[in-house]
């Protein structure tokens, strides 16, 4: 973890030591000390904050995306304009979250990515559906030879669209968190992508989901 927010940063520490299924590596104050954890051996997951006191967790990001390829990114921020969520994304990050969250809600999400979830606060996902919702709708002739979503998958892209979490979507469904998981990946391996929010893009382009 790198967080300069001392307080928040004990907080999620105290959370994660209590989660059975889940250890600290280790833990960083800036970018300079988190460029140096990068050096060590991979984590599965590396949570990062944006502002941090010498640079942008951004940087943290593409570099941990060089060094640990196989580690899944969270954000963990105060920030949630466009552009520094976007930036986060494209740097490789798989999670963008907001400080207000819990931190137990930290250690589910944590949980989340690992399972192949992308972890989004509810106003980014609205923000990031605003910014697809203005992009045109450009035709893919590949998109027809992949194999169709069913009807329940097409249930869970719909709810992660609307911006609700793994658990909110099993308790509309009525199904485990487990089985949202499945679906998640397998929607992703249908779609051909590898986030929620090229998902979410692959199902309005598709037509699976409806811009209002």
């Amino acid at each position: 973890m790198v967080e300069d927010d001392a307080s928040f940063r004990e907080s999620v520490c105290a959370a994660m030591v209590a989660a059975p299924d889940m250890a600290i590596d280790a833990v960083a104050a800036s970018v300079a000390e988190g460029m140096t954890l990068l050096n060590g051996d991979p984590a599965d997951v590396l949570v990062v904050d944006l502002g941090l006191p010498d640079g942008s967790g951004i940087q943290l990001i593409r570099e941990a995306r060089q060094q640990w390829p196989q580690c899944e990114v969270i954000v963990a921020t105060l920030f949630g304009d466009e552009d520094k969520v976007l930036s986060a994304i494209e740097a490789g990050a798989s999670g963008y979250l907001l400080k207000d969250a819990l931190p137990l809600s930290l250690v589910d999400e944590i949980r989340n990515v690992c399972a192949g979830g992308s972890p989004v606060s509810p106003m980014i996902a609205r923000q990031l559906l605003r910014r697809l919702r203005s992009i045109p709708v450009v035709s893919n002739a590949g998109d027809a030879d992949r194999e169709p979503l069913s009807v329940r998958e097409i249930q869970v892209l719909e709810r992660m669209a609307l911006g609700y979490t793994m658990a909110e979507t099993a308790e509309h469904l009525g199904i485990a968190v487990t089985t949202v998981n499945t679906f998640v990946r397998r929607i992703y391996t249908k779609l051909g992508v590898c986030s929620k929010v090229e998902a979410i893009d692959a199902g309005y382009r598709r037509g699976l989901l409806h811009r209002n």
